[in-house]
C-alpha cells in the first residue's frame, strides 16, 4: 500500500513524501449507540485503515489527495480559510481537523501536501472518517512538531464530527482509533473518558467483519432521532431519579423506573441502552475469564436489543446476522456501527471460515440478492507514524 501512495504522491504533486503514517478503522465488539448515553463501549482498532504520506510547503496552500476519491482529483485550500465547503467533500474531515489544531493555540503556519489511500470499505461502519480524522492529526502533529497528545487528538475528531461535519457523534470511533493496541479491546467509560485495555484472546477464534455493502450516511441516518429519543426518556426519569445519563442506571432500577418516561418507543431505546451498556461490563469478565461461550451469548442478546429495541438493524444486518448465527461454529454475532446498512460482526471458528463464509455469502445472495464481502479482521495498534 505504501509503495503504491508513493508512486500517487509523486504523480499529484511531482515530489518525494517526507513522512508515511497510518491510521486504523475500527470494530465495536459489544456496546452499541452506548456512547452518547454514557455507558461504556468496547472497541478495537484493527489492521483495515488508511495510509499517508505527507510533506510541508513553503507556501499557504493545503493540497489533499485520496486514492479512494480519484474522480476529486486534488483538493487545495488555504490553511488560513478553514471554513465547511460542500463541494470540498470528504476533505472536510482533515480540513477540521487542522482548524481546531489552530484554535488549541497550536500553530500551523505553512501548508501541507498529503496523499490518502484506504481500505476500509466506504460507507461500511468502520468509521473511515474517524480514520482519516486521526491520520490527519497524527501527520499535522509530527510534520509541525505540535505539543498534542493522542487524547488531544481524539477529542479533536470528535469536535470535527460534531461542530464542522454536524454529526451528533460520541467519542468511540476516534478513541478506539488513536488508542488502540495490538492484540487487545478497550473498554471505555465515555462520561469520564476512564479506560481498560482488555486482552482480546479469542483462541481457535477470529473475527469476521461481514459487510452488508449498503452504504449508510450517518449524517442522513435515524441517529440523531435515536440521540434525541435517549436524551427525552432520560429527562423523564430524572424527574426523580439522580441520574447524569441511561448509563447510571442498571436493570434492576430502570425496570423499576420506567413508567416515568410514559411512552413505549422511548422506553424500548431507554431499554437498550441500559441493558447494552450492562452486557458490556459482562462481556469484559467474559473475556477476562477466557469464557468465548458466554462472551458469543452476550454479542447475540447485542444483537436482539439493536434490532427490536432500538430498531437500527434492517433487513441486510438481520439477514446476514441470523445466517452467522445459524452456523455451528459461530459463538455469536450482532451488527457492529451505527446500523441502517453497515457491517456485522461474528465469532467464528478459524478452522471453518471458509465454510462459514460460504454459507453466509449464498444466504444473503439469495435473500438480498446482491453479495456480502466477508474477510477476517486482526486487532492493531491506534495511529502512528510508521
Amino acid at each position: 500500500m505504501i509503495e503504491l501512495l508513493k508512486e500517487v504522491f509523486n504523480k499529484q504533486f511531482g515530489t518525494e513524501a517526507t513522512g508515511s503514517y497510518f491510521a486504523p478503522g475500527r470494530i465495536n465488539l459489544i456496546g452499541e449507540h452506548t456512547d452518547y448515553n454514557g455507558g461504556h463501549v468496547f472497541p478495537a482498532s484493527i489492521t483495515i485503515g488508511t495510509y499517508g504520506l505527507a510533506r510541508k510547503r513553503e507556501d499557504k496552500k493545503v493540497c489533499l489527495y485520496s486514492e479512494n476519491f480519484p474522480n476529486k482529483g486534488v483538493i487545495t485550500f488555504d490553511v488560513d480559510q478553514l471554513v465547511y465547503k460542500k463541494e470540498d467533500d470528504w476533505a472536510n474531515y482533515p480540513k477540521g481537523v487542522i482548524k481546531f489544531i489552530q484554535e488549541t493555540g497550536n500553530v500551523v503556519d505553512t501548508g501541507f501536501e498529503i496523499a490518502f489511500n484506504g481500505n476500509i470499505p466506504n460507507g461500511a461502519g468502520l468509521s473511515s472518517s474517524a480514520s482519516i480524522e486521526l491520520l490527519t492529526g497524527v501527520i499535522v502533529r509530527d510534520l509541525f512538531n505540535l505539543d498534542l497528545t493522542m487524547l488531544d487528538l481524539v477529542k479533536i475528531g470528535k469536535k470535527v464530527e460534531n461542530e464542522f461535519i454536524g454529526v451528533n457523534s460520541g467519542i468511540m470511533d476516534q478513541f478506539a482509533i488513536g488508542m488502540g493496541k495490538k492484540d487487545h479491546a478497550l473498554l471505555l467509560d465515555t462520561n469520564t473518558l476512564e479506560y481498560e485495555v482488555i486482552p482480546a484472546a479469542f483462541g481457535e477464534y477470529v473475527v469476521a467483519i461481514m459487510n452488508t455493502n449498503k452504504r449508510r450516511e450517518l449524517a442522513d441516518s435515524k441517529y440523531n432521532e435515536r440521540r434525541a429519543e435517549c436524551e427525552e426518556a432520560l429527562r423523564r426519569l430524572q424527574t426523580k431519579l439522580a441520574i447524569q445519563s441511561l448509563g447510571d442506571l442498571d436493570e434492576a432500577t430502570f425496570e423499576a423506573n420506567k413508567a416515568l418516561i410514559g411512552d413505549e418507543t422511548l422506553i424500548k431505546r431507554a431499554k437498550h441502552a441500559v441493558t447494552e451498556n450492562q452486557r458490556t461490563l459482562k462481556a469484559k469478565k467474559a473475556l477476562q475469564s477466557g469464557n468465548l461461550k458466554e462472551f458469543g451469548l452476550l454479542l447475540n442478546g447485542s444483537h436482539a436489543s439493536l434490532k427490536d429495541d432500538y430498531e437500527v438493524t434492517g433487513i441486510e444486518l438481520d439477514t446476514l446476522v441470523a445466517a452467522a448465527q445459524a452456523h455451528p461454529s459461530v459463538l455469536g454475532a450482532r451488527m457492529t456501527g451505527a446500523g441502517f446498512g453497515g457491517c456485522a460482526i461474528a465469532l467464528v471458528k478459524a478452522s471453518d471460515f471458509d465454510d462459514f463464509k460460504a454459507k453466509v455469502e449464498a444466504s444473503y445472495l439469495e435473500k438480498i440478492g446482491y453479495a456480502t464481502d466477508i474477510y477476517q479482521a486482526s486487532i492493531d495498534d491506534g495511529a502512528r507514524k510508521l
